[in-house]
Formats: C-alpha cells, sequence, structure tokens
C-alpha cells in the first residue's frame, strides 16, 4: 500500500481498473432486466444473453495479443473501452432483436475483458519493483474483483423494487452512468513505460563496519552541487525524488541547502535496515533511474556527488554483547556478501 501511494502511475492504473470493473458489472447485475423488461423473455433468455457476455470475454482474451501487436498500449485501452461504452448504450436502447442483442453483449464481454488485460499489459506488472510485482499485481485483481462488485451492488440495487410495468425508464439511467464511466477511463492519462534494470546509478557503498541484514536505522546522506540558476528546477525534481524514495521504504527524508554555500544541496534519509537499503539499491525501475539521473545531471564540478551512509544506534542495532569488539575492518568488505539475503 505505501508502495501504490507514492506511485502516482501505478494509482491511475488501479483507477481505471476499477472503472472497468464497475461498468462490466453494471452489465451483469442488470441482465436479467435486459431479458425481462427489454427482450421480454424469462430463464432461457436471460442463460443465452449471459452465454454471449461470457462469450465475448473469451474472445477478448485470445485476442489481446493480436490487438496489441497492431496498437500501441494506450490506444488498444481506449479502443477497447469506447467499443464497451458503444455496446452497453447499444443494450440499453430497447432493441428489438435478440440477435442484435446478443451481438452487442458479445463486444460488450470483450471490451470488459481486452480493456482490463490492456491496462494490465500497458504498465508491464504495473511498473512496480521486482520485490513488489507480485503484490502489485494482486492489487491490480483486487481493484477490478472491486469494481465488479461495487458495479452490481450500486447499479443493480435501485432496481430492486422497480416494477414489473416500468419497463426500461429505471435501465436507462444506470446505462447513461456506465457511458459516464467509460469516458472517464478514456480521460485518465497515460502512464510512463516501467522498464526495470538492476543498474545502479551510484558507486557500490563502501563498508568498513561489520554489519548484518538487520543493522539498521540507516541514515543516507547525498550531497550534490547545483548552480544557483538550476536551483528551483533541480528542487522540482528532488519532489519526485522524495516519492521515489519513499514508496521503497526510506522515510524522514528531507533536502537541504547550505546557507553559507547556497550550491550545495543535501537529501537526506532514513532506510529501516542495511537489508532494505540493498533492495532500494538494486531494485529499480527504468523509470525511476531515469529520474535519479535527471538529479544527478544537475550537479557540477569535476568531483563526484557525494554520499554517506551512517548506521544509527551503531551497537544496539547488530546486537553485540558488552564484551564484544568493535570490529571495523581495515579492507573494504565487499558489498555482495552483506547483501546475501537481498534478492530472496
Amino acid at each position: 500500500m505505501r508502495y501504490i501511494a507514492n506511485s502516482p502511475s501505478i494509482r491511475i492504473v488501479l483507477t481505471r481498473t476499477l472503472v472497468t470493473g464497475i461498468i462490466g458489472g453494471s452489465v451483469s447485475a442488470l441482465m436479467p432486466l435486459v431479458a425481462r423488461d427489454l427482450l421480454h423473455g424469462g430463464a432461457q433468455t436471460y442463460g443465452i444473453m449471459l452465454g454471449a457476455f461470457g462469450m465475448g470475454a473469451v474472445i477478448g482474451a485470445l485476442n489481446i495479443g493480436e490487438v496489441r501487436q497492431r496498437m500501441s498500449g494506450e490506444a488498444a485501452v481506449r479502443a477497447c473501452t469506447l467499443s464497451m461504452a458503444g455496446a452497453i448504450a447499444a443494450v440499453g436502447a430497447e432493441p428489438s432483436s435478440r440477435c442484435l442483442t446478443a451481438v452487442a453483449l458479445v463486444l460488450a464481454g470483450r471490451g470488459v475483458d481486452a480493456g482490463g488485460r490492456a491496462v494490465q499489459h500497458r504498465r508491464a506488472a504495473l511498473g512496480a519493483a521486482l520485490g513488489r510485482a507480485g503484490r502489485s499485481l494482486a492489487a491490480f485483481q483486487a481493484s477490478i474483483a472491486g469494481g465488479i462488485a461495487i458495479g452490481k451492488l450500486g447499479l443493480g440495487t435501485p432496481h430492486r423494487h422497480r416494477r414489473r410495468g416500468d419497463r426500461a425508464a429505471g435501465f436507462r439511467r444506470p446505462d447513461v452512468r456506465c457511458r459516464r464511466c467509460s469516458a472517464c477511463g478514456c480521460a485518465c492519462r497515460r502512464s510512463a513505460p516501467a522498464t526495470r534494470t538492476p543498474t545502479e546509478l551510484l558507486a557500490d557503498p563502501e563498508v568498513r563496519l561489520s554489519l548484518t541484514g538487520r543493522s539498521g536505522p540507516l541514515v543516507v546522506e547525498i550531497e550534490y552541487r547545483v548552480a544557483q540558476d538550476n536551483a528551483r528546477a533541480f528542487h522540482n525534481v528532488m519532489q519526485e525524488v522524495q516519492l521515489s524514495r519513499q514508496r521503497n521504504g526510506a522515510y524522514g527524508w528531507s533536502i537541504a541547502r547550505d546557507i553559507a554555500d547556497p550550491e550545495l544541496w543535501t537529501e537526506r534519509y532514513h532506510c529501516p535496515t542495511w537489508l532494505d537499503y540493498l533492495r532500494q539499491r538494486n531494485r529499480p525501475t527504468q523509470s525511476e533511474r531515469a529520474l535519479h539521473q535527471r538529479a544527478i545531471d544537475f550537479h557540477l564540478g569535476p568531483d563526484p556527488i557525494r554520499v554517506r551512509r551512517m548506521l544509527e544506534r551503531p551497537f544496539g542495532s547488530v546486537r553485540w554483547k558488552e564484551d564484544t569488539p568493535d570490529r571495523a575492518a581495515n579492507e573494504v568488505l565487499p558489498v555482495v556478501a552483506t547483501a546475501a539475503g537481498s534478492s530472496t
């Protein structure tokens, strides 16, 4: 939840997924009214219409690969949403033919399923870091399932006590609502691509203190030297960097400017443990890496960016006994050895 809350692109994806679920849920919730009041049928008609909707979902699942080959990810999402909205509008227009209604429901089912899958593929596991892709996909499934439940409850409840002779007047109102939801889904802005890469921009940390995976908290300070003309632009980029740090587990983030040296900026944040810090370094997305590169590009001078990594509670955090010596090795400890559990 922390990762999603600090990821605007993922929040957009989940919002679009929720809207898709609400629209799809409304179709199945109001299907009995369509069969009874619009088509003047019974249980058999209802079964056929529901089967047509399910057949459309199967077709959408089978054809989504071909759709994405012919169209970009965003274009596929919008095309599926528009086809779904048109099909739902056709069903709510009091059709006289059961065949035409069945065809419209096939298109609606295809749009609901293909639209949801297109949104899912659009973000390539929602752009989450390696350690959170599975949980992000779980949030995706929860959003579409929750949307279906909300759609069925919200649009089906007003018709529970509707009289038989009211025909389709009650169905039209939710249908208009469905079309508005489709428009909202199309209006959501596109999100940035999120190919993952394990490459780290800054140099590997130099470790001369005996650490365990649970050692912490860790305080990280990064010093940038930025031209005064670029101060405001740099500060704006660092606000985005803040979200990147926080969704990966950092807390207590701040950015400060030296009052005696206005070109000197210090980014400071905490990581709960040494293992959390290593995971944060080793699991960035491509968009996060590009963002950090934008911040580094502001740095001036021949000297590289200076990074300090400090251990708070240096004795209690590693659970030393009173007679345990302070083992600060003269040689540099390999980072790989200290990160043995970071990829598991």
